[in-house]
């Protein structure tokens, strides 16, 4: 990760963390980049937060500044960001969101032309020329020239993207949701405008919560990551299934029909054990992250699936597919990338995807979900002065393997160290939460007294 961008882009509370400038100076950048030969072609999506408007004009005076065309998607979704700029030809694509975060933050997503997260290499050129420092082509860049008279970049809208995508996922609608009552919670953020036309599409029974997005209630005890109002309208209204987005819709959570969640890896499950039902699970391997569920791990062993685990983020999970041509993979939080038809992780196609085994197998939500048991999780977090020198200590890693020992196949333990702060994450998930609490305070515990612990 660099200096601004992380694994999810530039991120941080608008006008503080993330500032206009700052998006100025990415347009001025990537128009510059990507126009060296030929006037550049960028599209740009947003979300419903009231910095979002800044923040796509600021980039839209430096990309245009730059000589490039910005093409603008309005409020949409970054799974169609992706799918507009591999499909339309653009040079790169640009999002604007912050994802789950409050209304207060927002964020810079960058992708390359075939609608997959930009490279490092890229990015690393970004935050140099932020900082000042650009080397490129054998000269020092501190400014970048300004296109002039004809040159000059036009904003363009093209809305018209935006609804090619909505009609690309009512194509992969296999089956009719007619007699369905879907309830979907849009988390007042990109899904509002989109998630419900394309089920009333496919002949659902449509109800929607958190569909009235003001700039400021975006994931607002709304969407993916506040799911009992989903859970609880589910049960009131008789619903036979509930989907939650996150802000920018490319996260998915699943409620049955009682109410109970169905999370990212329970959803793994029911749709690899389909595929490979149908012998269309390339590889016979589901890719997770670290973070997955062991329930999840002992659910696929019993039905004879294969699984690899990457480091958290869904950005390694997309490049392990890649490498080794996956079909499916994701996060317990409802990142689900599906290679055959997205770059990247999409809710609504995560919610139809389920909706297509449900009808398929003519289940209930609760009945497909049911081999999975989602075992306790206690995660403990220690600050530490060095993170490495925390998890290189013999006396640490002696800790750390007698738990694993303790646990047997009946749990596991994982230490890791946080991406974004000075953090040693121990993580253990056994058959209660009163013994995975016990054995995460364990290791916890020779952390501290090893004096690894932050004062």
């Amino acid at each position: 990760m660099g200096k601004y961008f992380g694994t999810d882009g530039f991120r941080g509370k608008a006008n503080e963390g993330l500032t206009a400038q700052h998006a100025y100076e990415i347009g001025r950048f990537l128009g510059w980049y990507y126009g060296r030969n030929e006037r550049a072609k960028i599209v740009v999506g947003k979300d419903t937060r009231r910095s979002s408007y800044m923040l796509e004009y600021a980039l839209s005076a430096g990309l245009t500044a730059s000589g490039a065309d910005a093409y603008l998607l309005h409020v949409t979704t970054t799974p169609s960001v992706s799918y507009v700029t591999r499909t339309d030809g653009f040079d790169c694509g640009v999002m604007i969101s912050a994802s789950h975060n409050p209304y207060y933050d927002n964020g810079i997503k960058l992708m390359n032309r075939e609608g997959e997260k930009m490279d490092e290499t890229t990015i690393s050129l970004v935050e140099d020329y932020l900082d000042g420092r650009l080397e490129l082509d054998g000269s020092l860049w501190t400014e970048l020239p300004l296109a002039t008279e004809d040159s000059i970049g036009a904003v363009v809208d093209h809305s018209a993207g935006r609804n090619r995508y909505m009609g690309y996922l009512i194509s992969l609608g296999m089956y009719s949701f007619k007699g369905k009552k879907v309830a979907l919670d849009c988390a007042n953020g990109s899904a509002w405008s989109i998630a419900p036309h394309i089920f009333e599409a496919l002949g659902a029974e449509v109800s929607v919560i958190n569909n009235r997005p003001n700039g400021l209630n975006i994931n607002d005890n709304a969407g993916s990551t506040h799911i009992g109002g989903l859970q609880k309208y589910v049960v009131e209204h008789g619903m036979d299934v509930g989907f939650a987005y996150d802000g920018d819709a490319d996260r998915c959570l699943a409620v049955d029909e009682n109410g109970a969640l169905v999370d990212g890896d329970k959803i793994m499950y029911i749709y690899s054990r389909y595929m490979k039902e149908r012998e269309k699970l390339v590889n016979n391997t589901v890719v997770t992250t670290v973070m997955s569920n062991f329930g999840l791990y002992k659910a696929l062993d019993e039905i004879g699936i294969g699984y690899a685990k990457t480091a958290v983020g869904d950005k390694y999970v997309y490049e392990h597919m890649v490498q080794h041509g996956d079909r499916i993979g994701g996060e317990q939080s409802g990142h689900i990338i599906f290679s055959r038809y997205a770059r990247t992780g999409d809710g609504i196609l995560t919610s139809l995807k389920v909706m297509e085994v449900m009808m398929a197998k003519k289940e209930r939500l609760s009945k497909l979900a049911e081999p999975v048991t989602i075992y306790p999780q206690v995660l403990v977090n220690v600050r530490v002065k060095d993170k490495r020198a925390a998890q290189e200590d013999p006396k640490v890693q002696a800790a750390v393997q007698a738990v694993a020992e303790a646990l047997g196949n009946s749990g596991r333990i994982l230490v890791r160290e946080s991406g974004t702060e000075p953090l040693v994450r121990v993580m253990v998930e056994a058959e209660s939460e009163d013994r995975c609490r016990e054995l995460a305070e364990q290791v916890a515990e020779v952390i501290r007294s090893q004096g690894h612990a932050a004062l």
